[in-house]
């Protein structure tokens, strides 16, 4: 990576964020898969530090909560006996949203069990400062962890969908028909009107959109658990500091008061984490 210029090192980290594969990034920029690959590790690594530092101290009113789907060398159900789960099938990312600011505080690679759900809510509300509101899905995990970070000092509340047939019936590739919605507080007194996962769901579809490895149905899954937290975190960092939401005309860590200026590419590959 040293022979690599910052600019072709943002060109390949650009690519990537944009949703390229590592081997279509290989054609596109004459930048051998595996040095691509050690580029992602280590500014994907970097990013994750600088995430940890710089988001601190965010004052928001809502956040909403959700968790998003992967696996690593592959799925759970073809796992053998002698395959670390810890290392291979199915992960999971959480992600926690400001939906007036669009900023996404914290995110956590893990698997989907109470625990990994405990670890999540603990670091972000370290990360967030004064009351909040937080909305999730009917996940019980989140009851657990949700106390763990913030005790009975949050306003929380529940949204629950009811779907027609069954939600995961094999061979379905359009999403099931919502037949209603209940909403219910578990903590505190939230507004009811404002409990709603539906902008964190959207970022999932930028999530599966903006990192190859995320879309379903293809063979661009990662192929170790480091490349996936690695590849993440990147986006993340692009996400927050880089890339201006539309509706914001400015980047998520400007409009939440994150970051005094604009980042751009070659800021995050010459992250000194």
């Amino acid at each position: 990576m040293a022979a690599l210029s910052t600019g072709r090192q943002a060109a390949v980290i650009g690519a990537l964020v944009e949703g390229s594969s590592v081997r279509s990034t290989e054609r596109m920029t004459g930048v051998h898969r595996d040095t691509i690959l050690r580029l992602v590790g280590r500014v994907g690594r970097a990013c994750e530090r600088m995430m940890g530092e710089e988001i601190r101290h965010v004052r928001c009113e809502r956040l909403e909560l959700d968790e998003l789907w992967c696996f690593v060398g592959k799925k759970k159900a073809n796992l053998r006996r002698t395959d670390d789960p810890n290392r291979l099938g199915d992960f999971w990312t959480w992600v926690a949203l400001d939906p007036d600011s669009k900023l996404v505080p914290h995110h956590h690679v893990a698997k989907r069990d109470m625990f990994d759900a405990a670890d999540f809510t603990r670091e972000l509300a370290r990360r967030v400062e004064g009351r909040v509101q937080i909305s999730t899905d009917k996940l019980a995990a989140y009851r657990y962890a949700i106390y763990e970070g913030w005790g009975r000092e949050v306003d929380y509340g529940r949204i629950v969908k009811r779907y027609h047939g069954d939600i995961l019936d094999t061979g379905r590739y359009s999403p099931p028909e919502v037949v209603a919605v209940e909403r219910d507080v578990v903590y505190g007194a939230p507004n009811m009107a404002l409990v709603s996962t539906s902008h964190v769901e959207r970022q999932n579809l930028t999530v599966r959109m903006g990192m190859r490895r995320f879309t379903r149905l293809t063979n661009g899954f990662s192929k170790k658990v480091e490349n996936l937290r690695s590849a993440v975190a990147l986006h993340f960092a692009h996400y927050n500091f880089v890339r201006v939401h539309q509706s914001l005309k400015t980047t998520p860590a400007l409009a939440s008061g994150v970051a005094g200026r604009r980042w751009t590419l070659a800021d995050l590959v010459e992250l000194p984490y």
